[in-house]
């Protein structure tokens, strides 16, 4: 980003440089941009937002007291570690929030929405494993339950996470098995079943083992 689009953001959406430059960092770090452990110097991230080191240090220290970033007074700042790894905190956030989102949809899908869902299964059941339409194909399929849910903060919640994961979770389940969910929670989504549909889409997430380089940087 530019100086001139970052002055431009700053006047629109933030109140200081440091809002917006804490924000990037932000998403950069939930996002998986930004690994655990990854140093956080003040110069390289002034020059990379066009910025003073100022609003840099200032966003450092608002992140710091939200847990994301530790300082340390030999090393610097760095991007928090997490305990379980990314890529298990991400498939675990996502069943807590992906659940919810399917109860909320539950109760406002409308009849497009569930033809949409069928028939981006179908196109997911007709190609082979290891196509990679898939992913594109799967991306579409939640994201019309997430829009479905009608919650603005949810849905940029899910974009956050799902940034991570550039084609999709990579999983070790065969997508004949994936898709037999997506019918079963297509089903409950049309029976406006908020707990059956809650709990498909937890197990839907929980019930397969991730690949551990699922999230890139």
């Amino acid at each position: 980003m530019s100086s001139s689009q970052l002055g431009r953001a700053t006047e629109i959406q933030y109140s200081s440089k440091s809002d917006v430059v804490c924000a990037m960092l932000r998403e950069m770090i939930i996002s998986g941009e930004l690994s655990g452990a990854e140093p956080l110097r003040q110069r390289d991230l002034a020059n990379r937002f066009g910025v003073s080191q100022t609003p840099v240090r200032e966003a450092l220290r608002r992140l710091e007291s939200e847990g994301l970033v530790v300082n340390d007074p030999h090393r610097g700042a760095t991007v928090a570690q997490s305990r379980n790894g990314i890529v298990k905190d991400n498939s675990q956030i996502r069943a807590v929030l992906e659940p919810l989102g399917a109860r909320l949809a539950a109760l406002a899908i409308t009849d497009e929405q569930l033809a949409r869902l069928r028939h981006l299964n179908d196109e997911m059941t007709s190609i082979d494993t290891g196509d990679a339409r898939y992913g594109e194909l799967n991306r579409q399929f939640h994201f019309c339950i997430y829009e479905a849910a009608a919650s603005p903060m949810l849905l940029s919640m899910m974009r956050l996470l799902w940034q991570a994961m550039p084609t999709g979770p990579k999983v070790t389940r065969p997508h004949s098995d994936s898709a037999a969910q997506h019918r079963d929670l297509i089903d409950a989504l049309a029976d406006r079943d908020t707990e059956r549909a809650a709990e498909i889409t937890a197990r839907h997430i929980l019930s397969t083992h991730h690949f551990e380089d699922e999230i890139t940087h």
